[in-house]
């Protein structure tokens, strides 16, 4: 609720000539309207603003109850003219506004294109008018622009004056505007399916595998997957990428809750839309349980506990989609879901996905099919027990064992097999059993909580000889799949996309397992032996005592990994790409591991815990993100971590001298332009308090410093500042011309950085994301002298522990794989990969199975801990 007063404020960005094409972005097909209104739909994105608006909104809540917003809404369609009625309505209120406090980018806008534009990066949100000053403090802090628009009034009306023209645009009750909408009538008509026939009669199975292999919904994703940061908040349990190779090929996401405890969160999606062509709601009913049979990977108490949100789009308006929508909608809301006892609280849709064009005097029209993206969620019990598809070989003998929700019919219609031969089928797959779909996700979380599962992947593109092959390369491993039990044809069975799942179980155990899965009556009779699992590193395929494929697990990852290389060469450094794509054909090994000169168990500050908690200022520039995992690793430590950010030191509210610590986080600081370390750097060096601030907590004896991603780019650029730092480099972009967000080996080297105190000689595996972590130095031999001088801390190395040159394993490029660099007395480094991120066990996409709850790099923060005493 709101009291009559509270004031109404625009959080973030300005407005801007976005959104304003209104139809011909979103509800009608592209080309159909006119240029101008085109343009003005075109949206941009603002990464920095948002992630300023973010820090606001998490300043104010973390105050608890003295927590100022009242109530909060994003700007999306429709602009101000959507979110500030509706926060007002929502708490039975009505609203006064002033168009031009609203902030403003173009002063040409007219008052409707300034109340409906859609310009992203805005918050609209109430706040008492007592607290109002608390709030303008918190924007300042963090450089996020705002302006109180209006207030909430008693009476239930909507006005919106114009003081420029001195008029009121709008001034109207607000059930009018957001009481019953019409209802629309669509009067549509049903379009027969248009398939055809499939004779793969004389194709050779290999030349099938390969063509399958190499379709982009099939092959490996992994230079799309890399150009993210997915181990930001130190909070990421299991990302796409899966084992010791890092492929990526995970079912689902997880996430975990907190710094401390094991619960968490789990997400997943599913997509079936090649399946619309020939069965609308078929391909509805099959991308829900896609996200579901993803999602049971995580360990969930009850499938009740799962949500979806569904993203429907299709091309309204042409003929038959619109029947279909319904048809699909009607058959996932109202009968699907409901049989599985799972709700869609929520949702988007895109209803224009047809572009139109003239081309030599002739009309010309791409339409996309009906698609619905199912995204899961689900609470987690415990992220320990979180399955992966990569085949473990390190158990004496184990199985795989096929569940076919698809009870043998091995439907071949909208497969990828289908579409690799320029063909569509006539019959596609269905979830025809959501009991069945029920009974197989309760068995798989049994089966997970006894133990008994060993490696978990889902049936989908690509079928059986995808998800088999999945496995392999994740695990490394060889597996033997036998099609006997799955009928006559030999290739349906293997590329068949039916609902199912492969889980691999001890042989010793098989009995057991099958057991519990034939318990449930709806899969008695379609629970498989498929194959065994060895350490041969090849994938064999046999039907009725015929080998049908034979091939080492390298040279069909290399197949894989062929579609997607050829687009990163396009994209990326090529040279980079090819010699990715080498390490993937098994031509090096690039696989992670740990080999430690210490206990990571072993607490060096253990003796200083419980006594005093000395303060390290977590340091923050607009766009830093990593703060918050930095400070987790501190406070684990024994540290009091304190939120210092920029702008109190430039005003003078803050300085370092109480401090026995201070370290630079990592983010996109000023947007990540190129060098965004040297414009945080800058705000330093050409500020005289500033300057002064940090060149007085250099100079002292007793403090230390650490600097991390873009806070080593800035730190790079204090070395003046800091005594004995005369060596480091410049940090530039990567060599492979992208980001990288990867888990990379490292090696401690000797140094008397006091951050790895005991730690050297150590190899282990880190949370690797920047943009520009190549360090470059002044002189081609400083990079050598460096190193032999004792003052490089961290290095790349590959699989086999030596200096890495190549990429991936050197993802930045930097000489001789220096990555982490310290000064003369060690009580300043830097470094560029994220120790914050990784510092508990469960945080590691990738650990072996003996690490406990300490990560090893907790003891980076330990030895800073016992240093301080």
């Amino acid at each position: 609720s709101l009291p009559p007063g509270a004031r109404i404020i625009v959080l973030g960005g300005p407005a801007m000539l976005i959104g304003l094409g209104g139809g011909a972005a979103s509800s009608v097909a592209a080309g159909k309207g006119e240029v101008e209104l085109d343009f003005a739909s075109v949206q941009r994105d603002n990464a920095e603003m948002q992630r300023r608006c973010q820090e606001v909104i998490d300043r104010c809540w973390h105050l608890g109850q003295d927590n100022p917003i009242l109530s909060i809404h994003d700007v999306g369609a429709g602009g101000l003219s959507n979110a500030l009625p509706e926060l007002v309505h929502g708490a039975g209120r009505g609203g006064s506004f002033e168009l031009r406090e609203v902030p403003n980018a173009d002063p040409g806008m007219s008052p409707m294109e300034l109340w409906c534009n859609e310009a992203q990066e805005r918050f609209v949100l109430a706040v008492a008018p007592d607290q109002l000053e608390r709030f303008a403090n918190i924007c300042r802090r963090e450089r996020c622009p705002f302006a109180v628009v209006g207030e909430a009034t008693e009476d239930r009306r909507l006005i919106v004056s114009d003081r420029d023209a001195g008029k009121t645009p709008i001034d109207l009750p607000m059930e009018v505007l957001l009481g019953k909408p019409p209802r629309t009538h669509r009067d549509v008509v049903h379009r027969d399916a248009a398939g055809d026939g499939l004779d793969f009669a004389g194709e050779d199975l290999r030349d099938a595998a390969e063509r399958v292999l190499r379709m982009p919904c099939v092959g490996d994703k992994t230079f799309l997957i890399t150009i993210g940061d997915r181990t930001v908040s130190g909070l990421v349990c299991r990302d796409q990428m899966v084992g010791r190779g890092q492929v990526p090929v995970a079912d689902c996401a997880v996430t975990l809750a907190d710094y401390d405890g094991y619960s968490g969160e789990a997400m997943a999606m599913g997509e079936r839309t090649p399946l619309a062509l020939l069965d609308a709601p078929a391909s509805g009913r099959m991308a829900v349980a896609e996200a579901l049979t993803n999602i049971a990977a995580a360990p969930i108490a009850d499938l009740s506990d799962v949500v979806l949100s569904a993203n429907w789009m299709a091309a309204c308006g042409h003929p038959g989609e619109d029947a279909a929508l319904y048809d699909t909608v009607r058959a996932v809301g109202l009968e699907f879901c409901p049989a599985l006892g799972i709700a869609i609280p929520v949702g988007k849709d895109s209803l224009s996905m047809k572009t139109v064009w003239r081309q030599d005097g002739e009309e010309r029209a791409v339409t996309a099919p009906l698609s619905l993206i199912v995204s899961a969620f689900a609470p987690v019990t415990d992220v320990r027990r979180s399955l992966m598809p990569a085949l473990r070989v390190d158990v004496e003998e184990s199985d795989l064992v096929l569940v076919d929700l698809g009870k043998g019919k091995n439907r071949l219609g909208g497969s990828v097999l289908a579409q690799a031969y320029g063909c569509l089928g006539e019959t596609p797959p269905d979830a025809d059993d959501p009991a069945a779909l029920k009974a197989l996700f309760a068995a798989v979380q049994s089966l997970n909580e006894a133990g008994l599962l060993l490696a978990y992947h889902d049936r989908s593109d690509g079928g059986l000889f995808v998800t088999a092959c999945e496995m392999a390369f994740a695990g490394n491993a060889g597996v033997r799949l036998t099609l006997d039990a799955l009928g006559a044809d030999a290739r349906a069975a293997l590329f068949s996309e039916e609902l199912g799942v492969v889980v691999q179980t001890p042989r010793e155990r098989r009995d057991e397992v099958i057991d519990r899965l034939r318990a449930h009556a709806s899969s008695a009779q379609h629970v498989h032996v498929v194959g065994s699992v060895d350490d041969s590193r090849r994938l064999v395929v046999t039907h009725n005592g015929k080998t049908l494929f034979n091939e080492t697990v390298s040279d069909i990852r290399g197949i894989w990994s062929e579609t997607s290389w050829q687009m990163q060469r396009l994209r990326d450094n090529p040279e980079c790409a090819d010699e990715e794509q080498a390490a993937r054909r098994g031509e090096r090994d690039v696989a992670l591991f740990a080999r430690l000169s210490f206990e990571p168990d072993d607490d060096v500050a253990a003796p200083f815990v419980g006594g005093a908690r000395p303060k390290v200022a977590v340091l923050r520039e607009q766009g830093v993100n990593g703060q918050v995992e930095m400070a987790a690793a501190f406070d684990r430590a024994g540290f009091a971590p304190v939120d210092v950010h920029m702008s109190e030191l430039v005003e003078g509210d803050a300085t370092l001298d109480a401090f026995a610590g201070i370290v630079a986080c990592g983010g996109f600081s000023y947007g990540d332009v190129l060098g965004a370390g040297g414009g945080w750097a800058n705000s330093i060096r050409f500020n005289e308090r500033t300057r002064t601030v940090f060149a007085d907590f250099f100079a002292r004896a007793d403090s230390f410093a650490l600097g991390v991603c873009n806070g080593c780019q800035m730190f790079s650029h204090l070395a003046e500042l800091i005594p004995g730092a005369e060596h480091w480099p410049m940090f530039e972009k990567n060599r492979s011309e992208r980001f990288e967000g990867r888990v990379s080996m490292v090696e401690v080297l000797p140094s008397p950085s006091l951050f790895f105190s005991g730690m050297e000689g150590s190899y282990l595996p880190i949370a690797v994301a920047h943009g520009e972590g190549r360090a470059m130095f002044r002189q081609g031999e400083d990079a050598r002298r460096t190193l032999d001088e004792g003052l490089v801390c961290l290095r790349f190395v590959d699989g086999r522990g030596e200096p890495a040159i190549r990429y991936p394993e050197n993802p930045n490029g930097s000489p001789l794989g220096i990555t982490g660099l310290t000064t003369a007395d060690g009580r300043v480094t830097i470094m560029m990969p994220h120790p914050e991120r990784v510092f508990r066990s469960v945080q590691n996409s990738w650990r072996p199975a003996e690490w406990d709850e300490d990560g090893p790099w907790l003891r980076l923060f330990r030895n800073a801990r016992a240093h301080i005493g």
